[in-house]
């Protein structure tokens, strides 16, 4: 089990380089194939999303959801464990300096997820039972025709729902009942079975009370945790500024903020950066087009829209507070010469400014949001590529599966686990790029058409 671990982890990290440069030239060559859509139409994006805010919308129709909720379920997914555990690493490994290099990863992903968001509008068809359906099998397939095509579609089916589905949902669950056992010493088990019993009822309901739940919880947990943010950051606000200035500076001269002792690198600012950023607002990956699929718009360039604003507010909003969190405790630099890394980095930059128990709370709270949005969003996902690959018949089964995995997640943490899940999360890039790429002309027209 160690050597099967070792082998994965190092195809896992060998991967992950590749993808690193494949995903930000790809966010670079749809940035100028769509004219830096990601700028001249930010401002409209805005009116899309708050023009169609409400905490009650109703599905537009059978199958369907409104754009709001495909955005809710879009972000309930993209901000996960990554904004806490996945920053706080990206930290540890790469400085100060990572979090430029995820922001600069980030807003060339805005114009890759538009993309995704596009053709899934694009492509969407409905089920056997008059059901709308979409996501990367379909334009996949449009891409590349007969038998590769369908191979591709297919590849990237299973990839992503072993990777969220099971693996996925397997992490987030050990990281709520982690969170909680170290903050309130609750025990594992009977965690994982609260979320699981909760999720099971979520996903009885289909996409319509997934939607329902995730257009209430996104703006509760973003409140939540922002609030507390901004509380945490006014009581060390005289590092807040050296804090912005170590970003800057730790891009391109780690050794001058961290000193040299600690041993990190440009390159590795950018290594982690990049792959923690991108991990995170999963533009690229292919998961949340399957939300933005079946939201009633106008235009799919509406759609398009909308989706940038996720990968904005997950990396430039959430996960920029949680690296200043961290940063405006000034003791980064000791807690990578501890070894520390992941949640308890954060739990302690927290607790410094809220006092250890408080912060540990705070963060077993905002791990809970976060995960548990993810865990009912990732369902969704694998759920779309199960009815593509086995039909209807298949969902029930597999939702107890992912039920039981949850259970299993939150009782047992096995490296394996995490690092299987790293590896297809990686390897399910591959087919929705190479697709999306391919169509990058349709993509451009589209970005162009007046609206």
């Amino acid at each position: 089990m160690t050597t099967l671990n070792t082998l994965v982890q190092m195809l896992s990290d060998k991967i992950w380089f590749v993808l690193m440069i494949l995903l930000v030239g790809s966010g670079l060559f749809f940035s100028v194939r769509t004219r830096f859509i990601q700028v001249r139409r930010f401002r409209k994006a805005w009116k899309h999303v708050f023009g169609n805010l409400t905490l009650f919308g109703d599905k537009a129709e059978k199958g369907g959801i409104s754009s709001f909720q495909a955005l809710a379920t879009a972000i309930a997914a993209q901000v996960g464990t990554g904004n806490i555990a996945g920053c706080a690493s990206a930290l540890v490994s790469g400085g100060p300096g990572a979090i430029f290099w995820m922001w600069l990863a980030a807003f060339f992903g805005m114009a890759t997820i538009y993309s995704e968001a596009v053709m899934a509008q694009v492509t969407r068809t409905k089920d056997e039972d008059g059901h709308v359906i979409g996501g990367p099998v379909y334009y996949i397939q449009q891409a590349f025709h007969g038998k590769f095509g369908r191979f591709l579609a297919a590849f990237f089916s299973v990839s992503i729902i072993l990777a969220l589905g099971l693996m996925g949902n397997m992490v987030q669950s050990n990281s709520i009942s982690d969170a909680f056992f170290s903050a309130f010493g609750w025990n594992r088990l009977a965690v994982g079975i609260a979320i699981a019993v909760v999720a099971g009822f979520i996903f009885i309901g289909g996409i319509s009370r997934i939607a329902h739940v995730t257009e209430k919880i996104v703006p509760v947990m973003a409140a939540l945790y922002l609030v507390g943010g901004f509380v945490c950051l006014f009581i060390n606000r005289a590092n807040l500024l050296p804090a912005i200035t170590s970003i800057f500076v730790g891009a391109f001269q780690p050794q001058a903020v961290l000193g040299a002792g600690i041993g990190i690198t440009v390159r590795q600012a950018m290594r982690y950066g990049v792959a923690r950023g991108l991990f995170s607002n999963e533009a690229g990956m292919g998961s949340t087009p399957h939300a933005h699929a079946l939201a009633k718009v106008d235009k799919p360039q509406q759609q398009g829209e909308v989706a940038m604003i996720g990968v904005f507010f997950d990396t430039f909003i959430v996960l920029t507070m949680t690296a200043l969190i961290v940063l405006s405790s000034g003791k980064l630099g000791e807690m990578i010469r501890a070894g520390m890394t992941g949640t308890p980095v954060v739990q302690q930059a927290v607790g410094m400014a809220f006092g250890k128990n408080w912060g540990a709370a705070f963060i077993a709270i905002a791990l809970l949001f976060f995960a548990f949005s993810t865990i009912i969003s990732w369902f969704f996902f694998a759920k779309q590529n199960m009815l593509y690959l086995f039909g209807k018949h298949a969902v029930k089964p597999f939702a107890i599966v992912v039920v039981l995995m949850i259970i299993l997640g939150a009782t047992l943490k096995v490296e394996l686990v995490w690092n299987l899940a790293d590896l297809f999360n990686a390897i399910m890039v591959f087919p929705n790029l190479l697709a999306l790429l391919v169509l990058s002309g349709r993509v451009a027209k589209i970005s162009n058409e007046s609206q």
